[in-house]
């Protein structure tokens, strides 16, 4: 299989199902996409890390890693490799003792320990071919954005009343909380206060 390498361009609310949301991956070098459903759990371990959150615990992908750098276990990369009936396959690719070793998993946990592991993506031209899409006209205003950003009419102005000495005590109470959408917002709130 020809390997062709895709980068995360990050998720969006799902059109097609409701409380789902699209996760967006993109050929590296080329102009098609790939949507691919995912739940918002598994949205949210994806988001975190894109969004370079810490939580005060791990979370079960940070769990994960923990558990596979404390058994020196490498993560060299992940491989989407087949599409059935609107399912996405994929393994990871590991190396312990010198020998690489291939583990079946879901889609969603694979970029999310592939973002973890800074470990690359992968998919075959037959994927591509199958599911890729060309979205024309891409800009700043494409639908695609990160599952945590906010418009102004979904409240991030809420926030603008506050100090920065308030905000950076609500940012650390949502984390505490284990509420990232909302640590997310704050923290892009005071992102712009910065610039």
């Amino acid at each position: 299989m020809h390997k062709i390498r895709l980068n995360i361009l990050g998720l969006s609310v799902s059109q097609t199902q409701s409380g789902a949301y699209a996760l967006v991956l993109a050929e590296e070098e080329g102009e098609r996409r790939i949507p691919i459903i995912i739940g918002p759990v598994e949205a949210q371990a994806i988001a975190i890390q894109l969004e370079g959150l810490k939580p005060p615990r791990p979370l079960t992908h940070d769990l994960i890693k923990n558990m596979a750098l404390a058994f020196d276990i490498a993560l060299l990369e992940v491989t989407i490799y087949k599409l059935e009936e609107g399912i996405f396959y994929s393994e990871l690719l590991c190396e312990m003792d010198g020998k690489e070793i291939r583990i079946d998993s879901r889609t969603s946990d694979a970029v999310a320990l592939a973002l973890r592991f800074r470990c690359p993506i992968y998919t075959s031209e037959e994927i591509l071919q199958k599911a890729g899409i060309v979205l024309e006209g891409e800009d700043e205003n494409s639908p695609i954005r990160s599952l945590m950003d906010e418009d102004e009419s979904s409240g991030s102005s809420s926030y603008a009343q506050y100090s920065t000495s308030e905000l950076q005590e609500l940012l650390n109470e949502a984390i505490q909380e284990e509420d990232y959408e909302k640590a997310s917002v704050i923290r892009d709130e005071l992102n712009k206060r910065e610039k």
